[in-house]
């Protein structure tokens, strides 16, 4: 059975009347499209009524129902409805009726509504087919839903035709204001630019269908920036509106322009949305520098050092950054070689500064013309007023100066030989005040360690203090001083360059090498050496040495000289064969002479070897003394090697008597070797059965001592030997501060003492002080006289402590004696 949808033309109108009908426009493609559909229709139809007459197989009737089918949502995919969107009202919109033919109102037709918003937004009356919207729609957010309708049999839930398709559409209304991009635009114009330029360009957005009316037609107007600016209605351009003359940065920089753009193409009743546009002109070079001051004082002390700063001078430009760099030139005045002006880059400010010394002796006072423009002016605004002129006036201060040398320096000649006291130069130095104080003048001796040279401190003249010699300093640079009087700050110093002049006054001399050898079977006119000379003078045309046998030499001369006339010459032989066992040694006197005046000359002795030689003439014997000398060994050079030998062996003598000296064991070897008294002497002792080697009773008596005391470390005179010992005599028991007094009073000595034994002398003195568990054994230490004490005792520690005892018995047998 075929099924059709019968669509409502009928929708509910947003006015509270009611319906309204469509435009008589689309009604008429409605129907002619209706009755399209109604025709293809009736043709399947019909071709569907002949089916109970002629039964056809289930294959061709299912194939049947398919073509059908596809016809059927084919022609059902353009139907629309139309709602408008914002809808207000309480109550669901209702949007128009759904229909199929196989619905007989009898109750049995059911219509199911799926896709966009079906059951949410959309609703649709299952019996009758009507469909509402829920609640208001807008367009911006979604312009059409897509919905699907099928008609089922409420019974058995089977469909009765085709699920068609259709659009809703919501129709614009005018509900949202223009918006600008951004809600504050930021543009900038050069000032003095003609009327109509562009600044730049605002643009806003409506969410309005442009399709639908003038609901998204924009118009863009002007409502803060009169009169200076103006906006195109249709593009949003914003141009300049008045001239140069008016549109001036100094006088005004910053304008803030308020843009409208209104929908509805700017009628009345359409909505409206504004933007702010901060428009800022730009500096352009048309104002000329011009100085704050028509006169600049400055005032400047003479000895200021050039490059100095004088003072600033400054101008203003009413632009700014590039336009506003200006450029200062000195352009007339009397001080047009002596100051100079440059731009300070950060202030604009002219910086004069000096350019060449001051002298307020000779001038007092400046007047410059200085000028000052743009570096970069703008030639679409030169004029002829765009540089502008000051006049600068500078005041020289005068400052007491110190003493002026005629001379940045001064260079001096003197002879080597000159006497001492010589007057070589002078330096001369003024005060250049006007009072002219009387100078003074000194040598750096900084400068003059040697004190070489002297100066008369009144007139600067330079005088000779010590000989000198070019050949060990050739020139000598001191620094003088001139002082004023007055004023001894005032000081002022000049280098002196003094040149040593050369005299012959040193002999030539022949080179190091002096000994050489002679073959025995050598011929006469045969050459032997070539000898040289050295001379440290310095002759201003260059050395000529002379050089000719002595007359000591020339007396039955064996050898001859000859000058090469080079400064060197030849030693040949006078005669044929030489007798190595006869004469081994020749010595050759030859004498130097220099030439110059005064001349000066010398005599070097050459030493000739015989020596035994082959055919080739090479040596093949000599004597000891010839090897050592062909073997470039002089007499200097033993001499050398002799006294380094020498100082190698009294180097190990004394380092071995260092090392005897500290291997000498000292009085004293370990803490655990302590005896009562400690006497250092240089003769073996007796033994045991010794016991008169030392004197106790110096211990126990410091006071008898004091007067004998004796040193041992010098050779006493006869005068300080003691005389023979006394018999002793018994003493009575001290205390131990007796002993502590001793060795206290011995340290004070030996420290203050200024010919006592040297530092690393050993001075020991021994006490072994109170408090042992085991008492002492020092007789020092008793508390009893020794003729109190019983040694008995000893005598049962054994044999060695036998003798210990005997020797303390027979000490006390000698006291009581």
């Amino acid at each position: 059975m075929l099924l059709s949808l019968r669509l409502s033309f009928q929708q509910v109108s947003s006015e509270p009347a009611g319906f309204y009908t469509l435009r008589a426009e689309k009604m008429r493609t409605w129907i002619v499209l209706l009755l399209w559909a109604c025709a293809q229709q009736s043709v399947n139809a019909v071709a569907l009524s002949r089916g109970p007459v002629r039964r056809k197989t289930k294959e061709i009737e299912g194939r049947q129902d398919k073509e059908l089918l596809r016809r059927s949502k084919r022609g059902w995919m353009w139907k629309q409805f139309f709602v408008q969107e914002e809808y207000t009202g309480t109550e669901n919109l209702y949007i128009g009726k759904l229909h199929s033919d196989m619905d007989k109102g009898d109750g049995t037709v059911m219509y199911v509504l799926t896709g966009e918003g079906a059951g949410t937004i959309f609703v649709i009356d299952a019996n009758s087919g009507d469909l509402h919207a829920t609640r208001s729609l807008d367009r911006e957010e979604k312009p059409f839903y897509a919905l699907r309708v099928q008609a089922v049999n409420k019974k058995t839930g089977l469909p009765l035709d085709p699920e068609t398709e259709f659009i809703v559409k919501l129709h614009d209304i005018n509900d949202n204001e223009p918006k600008f991009d951004k809600e504050v635009y930021t543009a900038s114009v050069p000032e003095r630019s003609h009327i109509g330029t562009y600044v730049t360009q605002v643009t806003a957005q409506d969410a309005d269908d442009e399709m639908f009316g003038y609901n998204a037609k924009l118009a863009y107007s002007i409502s803060q920036g009169h009169p200076y600016f103006s906006v195109e209605p249709n593009t949003g351009i914003i141009r300049t509106a008045l001239g140069p003359s008016d549109m001036d940065r100094e006088q005004r920089e910053h304008y803030q322009v308020v843009i409208e753009a209104k929908d509805m193409a700017g009628q009345k009743g359409g909505l409206t949305g504004s933007t702010t546009v901060n428009i800022s002109l730009t500096d352009v070079n048309d104002n000329p520098p011009r100085f704050t001051q028509s006169i600049y004082q400055f005032s400047v002390p003479e000895l200021t050092k050039v490059g100095t700063s004088v003072g600033r001078i400054r101008a203003v430009d009413a632009d700014v950054g590039r336009n506003a760099e200006m450029d200062y030139t000195v352009v007339g005045g009397d001080g047009l070689d002596v100051f100079d002006i440059s731009t300070d880059k950060n202030t604009q400010e002219g910086i004069l500064s000096l350019k060449k010394p001051l002298d307020y002796e000779k001038k007092k006072s400046y007047t410059l013309q200085i000028q000052v423009q743009n570096t970069h002016p703008d030639p679409r605004f030169l004029s002829l007023d765009a540089k502008d002129m000051t006049t600068v006036r500078v005041s020289v201060e005068d400052v007491d100066e110190p003493p002026q040398f005629e001379k940045i320096s001064y260079i001096l000649e003197v002879k080597e030989d000159a006497a001492v006291g010589t007057v070589i130069g002078s330096v001369s130095a003024v005060d250049p005040d006007i009072l002219h104080s009387p100078v003074k003048y000194s040598i750096d001796r900084h400068t003059d360690v040697d004190r070489i040279f002297g100066v008369y401190a009144g007139n600067g003249s330079i005088f000779l203090q010590r000989p000198l010699d070019r050949e060990e300093l050739t020139w000598h640079n001191i620094s003088m001083f001139a002082t004023e009087f007055n004023n001894p700050q005032q000081t002022s110093r000049v280098p002196v360059y003094i040149r040593v002049l050369d005299v012959n006054d040193n002999p030539p001399m022949l080179t190091s090498f002096h000994e050489f050898f002679v073959c025995e079977n050598a011929k006469a006119g045969q050459k032997i050496q070539t000898i040289s000379a050295v001379d440290p003078d310095d002759p201003v045309g260059g050395h000529h040495f002379l050089f000719f046998l002595a007359p000591e030499s020339s007396v039955r001369a064996n050898f001859s000289v000859r000058d090469n006339g080079d400064n060197t010459a030849g030693i040949f032989t006078r005669r044929t064969g030489y007798g190595r066992m006869h004469k081994s040694t020749h010595l050759v006197s030859v004498v130097i002479s220099d030439g110059q005046f005064p001349m000066q000359s010398s005599t070097g002795t050459l030493t000739i070897r015989v020596c035994t030689c082959n055919r080739d003439g090479n040596m093949e014997m000599c004597n000891a003394e010839a090897l050592t000398s062909s073997a470039g060994l002089s007499t200097g050079a033993l001499v050398a090697i002799l006294l380094c030998i020498l100082i190698l062996l009294l180097i190990v003598v004394l380092f071995a008597a260092l090392k005897r000296q500290k291997k000498k064991e000292p009085l004293i070897i370990s803490k655990e070797d302590v005896r009562d008294n400690v006497v250092s002497y240089n003769d073996e002792g007796g033994g045991e059965e010794d016991t008169q080697a030392f004197d106790m009773g110096a211990l126990r008596h410091p006071e008898v001592m004091e007067e004998s005391k004796l040193r041992r470390d010098i050779l006493p005179s006869e005068s300080l030997y003691p005389p023979p010992p006394l018999r002793r005599t018994k003493a009575p028991s001290r205390e131990n501060a007796d002993v502590r007094d001793f060795i206290n009073q011995r340290v004070q000595e030996n420290e203050g003492n200024p010919t006592a034994p040297p530092y690393d002398s050993l001075a020991t003195y021994a006490y072994e002080g109170n408090g042992s568990v085991a008492e002492s054994l020092s007789s020092l230490g008793s508390m009893s006289s020794e003729g109190d004490q019983d040694y008995n005792y000893l005598s049962e520690w054994g044999p060695r402590f036998r003798k210990l005892a005997d020797m303390y018995r027979g000490e006390d047998s000698d006291w009581d004696s």
